[in-house]
């Protein structure tokens, strides 16, 4: 499978990417310049949102517009005026944590995890956002939230803290958004990486984009066998998306930050956002929050 570079713009960190069915084209972050970036593929129109705050991740409204996480908490975004609406920060108390990645499940509800800034163990959490804008906790002792995808059939969550070092599986109940039977996927050793974001294709198979690797693998979480490699020329790989209008192409996101320059010389491509056409399997359209 062949990468393909997007384009010419070199992300911090890029993250959540989100593939808008409607209006064809796809959204993704750059945390630490807190802006959210806009490609349309039929034109290569590539707009960037500043949000002014750190943001870690965003996903589509059923009513327009985005939801999204940050360091200061929950928002509305609305891309064509670039106004953020503050909802709630269930971390006010915690000034060295901010959110990181986030996802809607199928029955609407935003979910998204936060973590030290400071990369101090067990700071973070997984919360969810519900319709009516209430905050619940799914999951205490994070130590950096990342991942999050639900198989086709809506009856399993997967959930990835980058510092645990595994992918987990959780049963899960749509009406009530309950996670329950926690069992490990897949242990990446840390000396092959970190797991960071990832997706879910039609089949049921996970795609995790894995940090420091230079690649996305593609997992069967019903066994943990890993079925295919993806490798790019960034070792820092952040997440994966499916988009197009079949969504049969694997939108790649990835980070310069932290690199050295001897490192940024050997890798001019880290930070750029990825795309591989042949890819012959395809996504699920992204769930959109109901709130």
């Amino acid at each position: 499978m062949n990468w393909e570079v997007v384009n010419s713009h070199r992300c911090t960190l890029g993250e959540s990417p989100v593939w808008d069915a409607k209006a064809q084209r796809l959204l993704w972050v750059d945390i630490p310049e807190g802006e959210v970036h806009s490609y349309v593929p039929d034109t290569g129109q590539h707009s960037i949102y500043p949000t002014g705050t750190q943001i870690g991740a965003i996903a589509l409204r059923k009513s327009g517009g985005l939801i999204g996480a940050a360091a200061d908490g929950f928002f509305r975004f609305d891309i064509n005026t670039q106004t953020r609406e503050f909802i709630s920060d269930p971390e006010v108390h915690l000034p060295g944590n901010r959110f990181n990645d986030g996802k809607c499940d199928p029955a609407g509800r935003f979910w998204a995890g936060s973590m030290s800034m400071n990369n101090e163990p067990g700071r973070g959490k997984l919360y969810c956002l519900e319709k009516d804008l209430s905050i619940s906790i799914k999951l205490a002792n994070i130590g950096c939230s990342n991942g999050l995808a639900w198989s086709p059939d809506h009856r399993k969550f997967y959930y990835i803290d980058t510092l645990a070092q595994h992918v987990m599986g959780y049963d899960y109940a749509a009406a009530t958004g309950e996670i329950s039977n926690p069992e490990i996927i897949l242990n990446i050793p840390k000396a092959t990486g970190y797991p960071d974001g990832m997706t879910i294709d039609s089949q049921g198979m996970l795609w995790i984009a894995v940090w420091g690797a230079s690649k996305v693998i593609r997992c069967n979480p019903a066994n943990g066998f890993i079925l295919n490699e993806i490798h790019f020329p960034a070792t820092q790989v952040t997440s994966c998306t499916f988009g197009g209008k079949n969504l049969d192409e694997l939108y790649v996101t990835s980070a310069c930050a932290g690199l050295t320059r001897k490192q940024l010389d050997s890798q001019p491509l880290a930070g750029k956002l990825f795309v591989v056409r042949d890819i012959r399997c395809s996504g699920v359209r992204a769930d959109r929050f109901a709130g």
